[in-house]
Order: structure tokens, then sequence, then C-alpha cells
């Protein structure tokens, strides 16, 4: 099949496609974005650069793992770039210059107003197309950086106001998820005169605790401390916070770049839906290389092919619609679980499950080792089809509510 196109319009700026290295260690220098470009990104996001340069702790990151699958979850105690600001200058200009048709986003981060509209200078004149203000990183040693910053609108709206001082490119606003209303620091960035927002940073956690040592993993001389927590784990916070911006009526017509937990094609389409034009990536590429995104255009290409979407802006934000108050929701009917015995192993998970954690709604048929319906228990919950280990469970008959009007839903 051929490629379809995926170029898009990304804050005035036109992107081959929406694939981008979000910023961190995997576009930490000119040689890993160089082959990354090679490799068919649409752009990189370069690792944070600032006047401050962080004394980093060794080792740095820790995984969340369950059973047989070895990273779900990834926690980092990295700061921004290690290199010096005229390394990092240099790197950008040396990009821009060998590769000039692909979309260059310079990441800065700095503790006052001053530091920030010199930052937007220098990169402005080293040849970022896009710059993005990192408002959002859960270990900086400083608490003039990072989420601190993030979590304060006034703030953001102080330092959007000197960055945009010092340049006139699009400037994106990188937003904290460690925060309970991401809207009004969003909003605030877009009233300092940021063009965009990207989406979300890492989540402040502690992945697990050491029991000999007894401090959090991983361990710097029998200590420890809080820090950024990413990877699949956290997709679904970071959709919940796409669909939060794209839905906040202060935001219409606002661009968002989408980070947090992207690991496939089926990742990328998720988060285009919910409103994101732009996409940054950066644990599958530790996990799986440059290469992933592929898998992610060709992925993304059959699905356009199959659904009949011609262009990818045809696609962003359309799920936003139908994601409603809870409030809202019908609750006229129940969906009852339907078994399918050739394909059921017997291991009597669904039974165990509804049992002891739902409502007491499958009788065990010892003899055949086979789950039956007591449809008078079922609510229709679905526990049962979720801990199935083959997924011989799916949804089955419909049935309405007591004086409930019976009608064509969608399930």
């Amino acid at each position: 099949m051929k490629t379809k196109d995926l170029s898009i319009n990304f804050c005035g700026v036109k992107c081959e496609n929406p694939f981008f290295l979000s910023s961190s260690p995997v576009g930490a220098c000119y040689e890993m974005c160089a082959k990354a470009l090679e490799t068919g990104w649409g752009g990189i996001v370069f690792k944070t650069i600032g006047f401050y340069i962080p004394n980093e702790v060794s080792p740095r990151f820790d995984n969340t793992t369950k059973e047989a699958t070895s990273f779900i979850g990834f926690k980092n105690m990295e700061q921004i770039s290690t290199h010096s600001l005229e390394e990092n200058l240099e790197a950008l200009r040396k990009l821009k210059q060998n590769y000039p048709n692909k979309v260059l986003i310079a990441s800065i981060m700095g503790e006052n107003e001053e530091e920030w509209t010199k930052l937007a200078q220098l990169v402005t004149e080293a040849g970022a197309d896009i710059i993005e203000c990192n408002f959002s990183c859960p270990q900086m040693t400083s608490h003039e950086m990072g989420s601190d910053v993030g979590q304060n609108p006034a703030l953001v709206k102080k330092y959007c106001e000197a960055v945009k001082r010092g340049t006139k490119l699009p400037v994106l606003a990188k937003m904290t998820p460690n925060i309970g209303n991401m809207a009004d620091p969003a909003v605030a960035s877009i009233e300092g005169g940021a063009d965009g927002i990207s989406t979300i940073n890492t989540i402040k956690s502690i992945t697990a605790v050491d029991f000999d040592r007894c401090t959090a993993l991983p361990v710097i001389n029998g200590k420890s401390s809080v820090s950024g927590y990413s990877g699949k784990a956290v997709k679904p916070i970071a959709l919940r916070f796409i669909h939060e911006l794209a839905n906040c009526s202060k935001l219409k017509g606002v661009s968002i770049s989408g980070i947090g937990g992207i690991e496939t094609w089926e990742d990328c389409i998720e988060f285009i839906m919910l409103g994101s034009s732009n996409l940054q990536v950066t644990t599958a590429i530790m996990q799986y290389g440059y290469r992933i995104v592929e898998d992610m255009i060709s992925g993304v290409s059959h699905f356009m092919e199959e659904k009949g979407f011609d262009k990818l802006e045809d696609m962003v934000g359309i799920a936003v619609k139908n994601i409603i108050p809870a409030e809202d929701l019908d609750r006229d009917y129940v969906v009852y679980p339907k078994f399918d015995d050739e394909k059921c192993v017997g291991c009597g998970r669904c039974y165990i499950s509804c049992f002891d954690g739902g409502h007491q709604a499958i009788k065990w048929n010892e003899e055949d080792r086979r789950p039956e319906l007591i449809k008078e228990n079922c609510v229709g919950c679905h526990l049962c089809g979720h801990v199935c280990p083959v997924q011989c469970i799916t949804k089955g008959e419909i049935e309405f509510k007591e004086n409930a009007k019976e009608r064509a839903v969608v399930i």
C-alpha cells in the first residue's frame, strides 16, 4: 500500500508527519537527532537546554513490571541537558543546516524572566522552528524551574510573555500533570502569548521500595527521591489531560502536542482522535530504537486507508465530542456478557473474579469446566471479560431496564 500523506500543519509549521522525539535523553545531541531524522521522524524536540547545568545522579532509572511484562512504567531522575549551552546551540545550528526540511523544536528552561527571554533569542538565532517552554520537569533541584513553575498559572503566563519578547517563533508551553486542573496554566500560557500546548510531562512517583535498604528505587548511596514516571502506564492519564485541553472552550483552535506512553501506531491514533496534531515519543525509542517510527507511519497509513481518511488533520479531535460528563451517560440498559465455550480454556478466572470482586453472577460448572451466567445477579460490568486470559467473553444481549424505552444503542 502507498503510504498516506501524513503531513500536518502544527502551530503554523508544516510537518512531514506528526512523529517527533520528545525532549529527553533520546534527543540529547546532534548525532542522536540526526540518526532519528534519517530514520523517518518528522522532527525533534531537542533535550531541554538552559543556563543551568545539572549534576546528575547514578543510577537514574527504574521501571515497573507485571508478571512476564518487563516494562510497563519507567521512572527517570534526569534533569535538563548536561551539555553546555554553547554545545547545544551548535547542535541546533548543525541540525537545521543539515536537515532544513525537518522541524526543529528547541526546549528551553530558565530561572527568571531574563533567562527565558535570552534563551528564546539564542535558539531563534540557532535556527529553531518552534520553541517549547519546559514548565513541567518534576525532578529539578531548583524550585525556580520545572513543575513547581508549571503549577503556578501566574508564573506560566509571565514566563511565556518573557519568551515572546525574545522571539517571533511559535511557542509551546509544556504542561505538568502534577496538578488537578491543567486547563488553568494552559489558558494562562495562551494569555501570555504561547501558540500551543504540549503535554504530559512525567508524573511524580515512587515506583518501588528496596526492602533491604529501606528506600525507593533507584538507590543512590542509600537514598532516593520522588521523580518522574512515564511509559505505557501513564497513557490513560495523558489521554485524560489531552481531552481536557481539547474540550476547553478557552483553548479552542490551540495546537496540542501529545506526550505520554506512545509506543504503537494505535497509541498514535488515540492521541490524534483526542485532539493532538503532533506526537512526542521517548520510552518507545528507549525500548525499540528510532525505527519504531516506521511502524507508526505504516500503521497510521493503513488505518487511514481502511477508514477512508485522506488527510491526517481530518482525524484530529474527532473523539472529543463523544466523551461526555458521567451524569449525561445513557444508564437505561444492561449489556450481558457472552461466553464462547469453544474458545474457553476452563481456567475459572472469570468465576473467581466475579464471585470475589464482582456481583456473584457466574456459576461454575465443575463437570464441564465452563462458566454459566446467573442473569438476575449480573449488572453488566464486564469484569469477567477483562480478566479472561484468552478473551473468550464478549458483549452479548442488551436488556433495557424497567420503564426504559427500547431503542438502538451503540456499544
